[in-house]
């Protein structure tokens, strides 16, 4: 039988976030390490899409199947703000980049390399959900998106928000903060200048306004870089291209 503890926190594939989850929702964050990948795709690459050899990662999402009660179901990610209510979609998903469910077993999944996972759930333990948040999906609404999908008061929920590049390792160019500003003048505030005229931007500062915005106070995790723990963590900005690592999430069978 499954069993979450024995089966996911004590393997060496990555993490259970630090958040005060109600006792019905699991999620784990995989790491680089723990797979058979090689290069800059070691070890534990999970993406079909960076060029990795396809048995590769085949053998690192069986490793990953055998700790979750369910093929997590993988998204076609596309920086956008579409977020799929798996409990109302067949087994071919539309392009999108988050997911919820209300449903135990189904797991959420969103693969990352210096993008923010953010992971959702209900102080009740009945709906989680999981979005991809880089600087474009932040943008075009992908966290409030995710809100809505729960279908639950925004005050009710609580977030964590998983690895990402930090802002000292994240430069980007005046496009990127004007595009901000024009949406909203506070997000001035994560953006730092540079001695180089460009942007140190705050994925995670913007994550956080994204999800007050939507009436979600209770917020946890970001206080990792996915640039400056190579050994940790992949990352496209400091070796592209490279592996992707998973978040998930799920409600357990009861």
């Amino acid at each position: 039988m499954f069993d979450f503890r024995r089966d996911v926190v004590s393997a060496p594939l990555g993490f259970a976030p630090d958040w005060p989850a109600p006792a019905p929702v699991r999620a784990l964050v995989t790491e680089r390490s723990g797979g058979v990948g090689d290069g800059r795709y070691a070890t534990l690459n999970l993406a079909t899409h960076v060029g990795d050899a396809a048995a590769a990662v085949a053998a690192n999402r069986a490793r990953l199947r055998a700790a979750l009660p369910s093929e997590p179901r993988w998204l076609e990610q596309v920086h956008g703000s579409t977020v799929l209510d798996l409990d109302r979609q067949g087994s071919a998903l539309p392009p999108a980049d988050g997911a919820v469910t209300a449903r135990a077993g189904t797991v959420c999944a969103v693969l990352t390399a210096d993008c923010l996972p953010v992971l959702l759930c209900d102080r009740a333990g009945r709906r989680v959900g999981v979005a991809h948040a880089g600087w474009r999906g932040l943008l075009r609404g992908v966290l409030p998106a995710a809100v809505a999908a729960l279908d639950s008061d925004p005050s009710d929920l609580l977030a964590w928000l998983g690895p990402a590049i930090a802002p000292d390792a994240y430069e980007v160019g005046a496009d990127v903060r004007d595009a901000y500003l024009a949406v909203d003048a506070s997000a001035a505030a994560h953006f730092a200048p540079n001695g180089r005229g460009r942007w140190q931007a705050d994925l995670y500062g913007l994550a956080r306004a994204s999800l007050a915005a939507a009436g979600v106070a209770a917020v946890f995790g970001g206080d990792f870089c996915t640039f400056a723990e190579s050994g940790r963590f992949f990352s496209h900005r400091r070796e592209p291209p490279c592996g992707r690592m998973a978040t998930l999430i799920w409600l357990a069978e009861k």
